[in-house]
């Protein structure tokens, strides 16, 4: 970044600011200006100098407007996509039918307190720091209380589909075990040696291996399409907001995230991120995005400022590096793994 540029971060509280107003949606206005740093990101060597502020604002102009006109044509398209003249698919109603009553009976087998936190969060778009205030609790307990009934609830929809019940005393908490990703439980219910054992939990388990996470501090996500890309930005907020980091801050990692699996999509066709906590000496969010493509043939090179372009490799490294704290690029002929570092304030 030029010396007579502002700090793209800097720019992030007047973006909030202009979106917010606009949009009145809180996770729509938080994409949207994830989507105008992106932007701003991008295109911030191609500025004149004392023109980047200007940009932003227009910028984000731009982009709300847009979302108020997809979202005009898909009311405008809604009737058509609910025709009824439209036959389903052979057995779809069926399928989803049977869908439904698993996740019923699933929610069911839930304890009452966790019901109702789980559909103000998923279905309500209830925050975890305002459902903290009203449980008298904090976000990061609720973040985990609602991990483990997320996980519970993977399981009982599992086995309400199979309509049958687990065979032994062991298949429930191997289950669980599985579905929450946690390693020190998984050694504790021996769930290698129980799969091999058990034919009804070898048959139920790859989803649940598939969505689980590695450890209850950790997110892993495949990024193939677009949807992971959204998928990814999110999980990155609610797993950094367990650390209390500032909304700015929280900004600031999904925006990184984005722009990393964006270029992973465009580069590599496809790859995956990882997001951890790091509580030790210091306590932050680590973000380690991997993929298979071509790599970056100059490493130090795509990582200065003004010398990426939209047709060369490392797009995105520089603005990358300005919004994080600690940023590595490991690149080669099987791949490049970006690990990126935010830091908590208190450090």
């Amino acid at each position: 970044m030029r010396p007579a540029d502002p700090d793209v971060t800097s720019l992030l509280p007047m973006v909030q600011r202009i979106v917010g107003a606009r949009a009145a949606d809180p996770t729509t206005a938080e994409d949207l200006v994830q989507e105008t740093m992106v932007r701003v990101l991008a295109a911030a060597d191609r500025i004149e100098p004392g023109m980047l502020e200007p940009y932003a604002i227009t910028t984000a102009k731009n982009v709300v407007v847009t979302e108020w006109r997809d979202q005009d044509r898909q009311r405008r398209n809604l009737p058509r996509a609910l025709d009824p003249s439209v036959p389903d698919e052979p057995g779809e109603d069926l399928v989803s039918r049977e869908e439904q009553t698993a996740v019923a009976q699933a929610l069911m087998q839930l304890p009452e307190e966790e019901q109702q936190t789980l559909l103000a969060h998923e279905v309500s778009g209830q925050d975890t720091r305002s459902l903290a205030e009203e449980l008298g609790s904090s976000a990061g307990t609720v973040a985990g209380r609602l991990s483990r009934t997320r996980a519970r609830m993977r399981v009982e929809y599992l086995l309400a589909l199979e309509g049958a019940d687990p065979p032994t005393d062991r298949c429930r908490p191997v289950l669980l075990a599985l579905s929450g990703g946690n390693t020190r439980r998984r050694r504790e219910a021996d769930v290698d040696r129980h799969l091999l054992e058990c034919g009804f939990c070898e048959r139920v388990s790859p989803p649940l291996q598939q969505r689980a996470a590695l450890r209850d501090d950790e997110v892993r996500i495949a990024v193939r399409t677009e949807d992971d890309v959204i998928a990814a930005r999110h999980a990155t907020r609610e797993l950094a907001g367990r650390l209390g980091l500032p909304r700015t801050d929280l900004t600031v990692l999904a925006t990184a995230m984005t722009e990393v699996t964006g270029n992973m999509l465009r580069f590599a066709g496809s790859g995956e991120v990882r997001v951890e906590l790091v509580d030790g000496a210091r306590r932050g969010v680590r973000i380690v995005a991997r993929d298979a493509g071509p790599g970056i043939p100059d490493v130090e090179q795509a990582l200065t400022t003004g010398v990426s372009s939209a047709d060369a490799l490392g797009l995105g490294l520089p603005g990358i590096r300005s919004l994080m704290d600690d940023v590595t690029v490991e690149s080669g002929a099987g791949g490049t793994t970006v690990t990126m570092t935010k830091w908590c304030p208190d450090g």
